[in-house]
């Protein structure tokens, strides 16, 4: 097996976008709607453990239709950004946290672990290659990056595979609200649960978002952007929201608090949500990690105690909630507004990543 450090080798795209398509598409991105020049592929088998390190042309993949990953879903991945700053490095936050969550989810699983510094020399290698696709700095815009593991063997017995690939793809993607912050309306549901303990929740994996597509289309039929989560065994307690982390703050000014669900082992250890809680600390806001039920939520906020409600996640950062639907009624988060704790820690989290406020954490790691 090999024990030594990975050398990657570049076949870089020979025919890539020209300046004028990618000028063009960088300048109304989206979201998970072009992609680079090339990606970076790393395979896995039993005798060699990880090897063939390569950054080749984007495009698509030759795979055995019986691989494992086709049948039996033996596959995780993440998301990360890397940022453009004003003096011309590119950077990307706190990216050995994302490598160690990938390897928590290989464990789950079991998939063989990438090592972090394999991980993170994938994203400078990719980086290296198409620096140009990551878009100018003083704005929101970024580039996405999406590394994912898959199960590629060959066969339809149930068991892990001996072979797998790793690639890592990226994205540009264009500012998460435009012409303003918008709060988001909920659905609680209570008919689907997105995991339960003991299960793959705190697993980066396909099939967990797969399983949360019915829910969210019902959110859709009543009239809300999206879906809550509620826990396995009583359906009352909170725990999502879609594929985001919720908070919810108490009181206002100074003496505020942030609630936000303990980790149950059924929701994801959000990268964003660990950095929230270490900000709101040093703001000198009041955390607690804890169970928040239905009922709480809806009494404390119709009784003006509980004043905001945010989500956040890697995508977005921060999204205000204004409104909650459930079977039983609705009601709304204070005039609805995103609110000044949420704006403000938004504020700090987006400008330490664009390198405008002090990155006092050390979370901010170059690429380039």
């Amino acid at each position: 097996m090999n024990s030594g450090p990975l050398e990657f080798t570049v076949s870089a795209n020979t025919n890539p976008a020209t300046d004028a398509v990618r000028e063009s598409i960088l300048a109304n991105p989206g979201f998970g709607k072009y992609y680079t020049d090339n990606m970076v592929s790393i395979d896995y088998t039993v005798d060699e453990g990880w090897h063939n390190a390569q950054v080749i042309p984007y495009g698509p993949i030759q795979l055995d239709p019986s691989a494992i990953v086709l049948h039996y879903g033996q596959e995780i991945f993440e998301g990360l950004k890397a940022y453009r700053w004003a003096d011309g490095s590119i950077v990307s936050f706190r990216p050995e946290a994302n490598a160690a969550r990938l390897q928590s989810s290989a464990r789950r699983l079991a998939i063989p672990e990438l090592p972090e510094e394999v991980f993170i020399e994938s994203l400078r290698q990719l980086v290296a290659v198409d620096e140009k696709w990551v878009p100018p700095a003083g704005g929101e815009e970024s580039l996405y990056l999406r590394p994912f593991v898959i199960a590629t063997e060959p066969g339809l017995g149930v068991r892990p595979a001996n072979e797998y690939r790793y690639l890592l793809i990226a994205s540009p993607a264009g500012a998460y609200f435009k012409g303003g912050i918008k709060p988001v309306s909920v659905w609680l549901s209570h008919e689907y649960v997105r995991a339960s303990p003991g299960g793959t929740g705190a697993a980066k994996f396909g099939g967990n978002y797969a399983a949360s597509l019915l829910a969210q289309a019902q959110a859709a039929e009543m009239g809300c952007d999206q879906v809550v989560w509620l826990d396995a065994i009583e359906r009352r307690y909170v725990e999502e929201m879609g594929g985001m982390n919720l908070f919810f703050v108490f009181g206002s000014g100074g003496s505020a608090r942030l609630v936000t669900p303990e980790l149950s082992g059924s929701l994801l250890p959000g990268i964003t949500r660990d950095s929230l809680l270490q900000l709101a600390t040093d703001a000198g806001f009041a955390v607690e990690e804890r169970k928040i039920d239905v009922d709480e939520w809806q009494k404390k906020a119709g009784a003006g105690e509980i004043t905001e409600v945010f989500a956040c996640g890697t995508a977005a950062v921060i999204t205000p909630v204004s409104h909650v639907k459930h079977h039983d009624g609705e009601f709304t988060i204070a005039d609805g507004q995103p609110g000044e704790i949420t704006m403000a820690l938004r504020d700090t989290l987006t400008g330490i990543q664009r390198g405008t406020f002090a990155d006092t954490h050390g979370w901010m790691a170059r690429l380039n």
